[in-house]
């Protein structure tokens, strides 16, 4: 079982690690497209309505796909006061606590309230009501349930990793899962 445990948590990490990697290089075109767009503004005077909404676009993709990402990295912002002083095990106690209340019911939560309103953007072909805008609103919309299953599916891998220190088990032992 614990084998198991760990090659479910080891495949979850190696979704979010391809996808991190992908989101990395979607991080560049955003510093291309600024670099474009400010260029255009003060060498040009002029701007487009498609590049400012093609850098929010991309921001809200980099940002919702990337957040199962940053919570295998352990970067997402919290206040550690007490949990950087505290054991592994303990940690591994407010993670797995956390992971269960919070993260799983908050994830579900926004997929479900999300999938109406994604369904409702693609029924009408949603686009920029800008002239000049983005035409396909609808796909970063869409990126809101899939950013949150990232982020579901890292939480159960974190949850599992917590478990199995709860446990004393190291899951960082590739070893035990090929």
């Amino acid at each position: 079982m614990i084998n198991i445990l760990k090659k479910i948590s080891s495949t979850i990490d190696t979704i979010n690690e391809w996808v991190g990697k992908f989101v990395s290089w979607v991080t560049f075109v955003v510093v291309l497209v600024v670099f474009v767009d400010v260029v255009m503004r003060y060498l040009f005077k002029t701007t487009f309505v498609f590049t400012q909404e093609l850098e929010w676009h991309l921001f809200a993709f980099i940002f919702l796909m990337g957040a199962g990402y940053t919570l295998l990295k352990d970067g997402h912002v919290r206040v550690d006061i007490i949990y950087q002083r505290l054991g592994p095990k303990a940690r591994s106690w407010i993670n797995l606590i956390g992971v269960i209340f919070f993260l799983i019911p908050g994830c579900f939560m926004i997929i479900a309230t999300s999938i109406d309103f994604v369904q409702t953007s693609y029924a009408v072909m949603e686009g920029s009501p800008d002239p000049g805008g983005i035409p396909y609103r609808f796909i970063v919309k869409s990126c809101i349930p899939f950013g949150f299953v990232l982020v579901l599916i890292q939480g159960v891998s974190l949850g599992i990793k917590s478990l199995l220190i709860i446990l004393g088990v190291n899951p960082e032992e590739e070893r035990e899962c090929s």
